[in-house]
């Protein structure tokens, strides 16, 4: 979903987002954990996350591609990497932002995620943008380690 600086006052409510700004470009990460999709006794404990991407700067820019690195609570790395996000590779005009949900799996009951986007100018300047690095919490676990 793209929209405008009017819309900016819209953002990601609630108390545990995680935001950075590289560039003129802000990434607010809201981690969910996904209860229903769960299974504890099984390993299997699932996190949507919501991402907005806003271009606070006066170029436009679009995104190319992604890199994750998921890191379990036993420090096992799973790192992502790809075209665009969510299939898309969005055009981000100055004032304009970029929202998308996806999600991970993982074998123990929190974890942590950080990454990056490539973005490029349409001067065909290609730079690298940091996503926050962000929680991802359950109650099923004895102590939140992240």
């Amino acid at each position: 979903m793209k929209g405008s600086e009017a819309e900016a006052g819209r953002k990601l409510q609630d108390t545990t987002m995680y935001s950075q700004t590289t560039r003129s470009i802000t990434v607010i990460v809201k981690p969910i954990y996904l209860e229903d999709q769960s299974s504890p006794g099984d390993n299997h404990f699932v996190w949507a996350y919501r991402i907005r991407i806003e271009n606070n700067g006066d170029e436009t820019v679009q995104l190319l591609r992604r890199h994750w690195k998921i890191t379990d609570a036993i420090g096992r790395i799973q790192e992502v990497q790809g075209a665009g996000v969510v299939g898309e590779q969005p055009v981000l005009h100055p004032g304009d932002y970029y929202e998308y949900t996806s999600g991970t799996p993982l074998n123990t009951p929190s974890g942590i995620m950080v990454g990056s986007y490539q973005m490029e100018t349409e001067e065909g300047e290609r730079f690298e943008i940091a996503v926050p690095a962000f929680s991802l919490d359950s109650p099923h676990q004895m102590m939140r380690l992240n």
